[in-house]
């Protein structure tokens, strides 16, 4: 039965990106090669070292992270503190890379020798710098590709050009302020 009405026309899909195209044969290829790497240290060694060397990741990885956890709460604390006592917070040079830190710890927390090299190796310092450095300069790109305006803005702009219809663009009138009633508003009808 027709109604007469035209069904609506799907628009046409954007184009995938590089990352949603290439990520899971990404993480299937990590695991794969995770798994044979294992098997590799179980045949020249045993089991049991591979067990030894997944705890010991498991353990250092909880370890780095309850440390740099408490760190950040400290930091966050003494800010606080140095806040509410009106003085400005002055910036610590071991503030930062606490969440690199804890990145690091979750990588030593997979299971894996490949995610534990790379754990470990976020947890050194000069490398905590560069992965920092190459992460500001990426989203200080992406912010000057989105526009001008606020960051606000930029995810706002992102989420008016999705085709999924939750967001209605329109514009808000306000009137005058020499219009506004001046007094107290009466009370809302029940």
């Amino acid at each position: 039965m027709t109604t007469g009405a035209q069904t609506p026309s799907s628009p046409a899909r954007p184009p995938r990106s590089r990352l949603r195209t290439f990520l899971p044969l990404g993480i299937a290829a990590w695991l794969v090669l995770e798994i044979w790497l294992l098997t590799v240290v179980a045949g020249a060694s045993s089991g049991f070292v591979v067990f030894l060397l997944l705890v010991a990741g498991i353990v250092l990885g909880s370890v780095v992270i309850k440390s740099a956890g408490r760190r950040a709460f400290r930091n966050l604390t003494e800010t606080l503190q140095q806040q509410q006592a009106g003085v400005m917070p002055e910036t610590r040079p071991n503030s930062e890379g606490n969440g690199l830190m804890m990145l690091g710890g979750l990588l030593l927390i997979l299971p894996g020798l490949i995610s534990d090299a790379l754990g470990l190796l976020m947890l050194l310092p000069p490398v905590q710098k560069a992965v920092s450095r190459y992460a500001e300069r990426t989203v200080e790109r992406k912010l000057r590709e989105a526009g001008p305006g606020t960051l606000g803005d930029a995810f706002r702009q992102a989420r008016m050009h999705q085709p999924d219809g939750k967001v209605v663009q329109g514009e808000v009138i306000r009137d005058d302020p020499d219009d506004a009633p001046r007094g107290p508003r009466p009370p809302l009808a029940h």
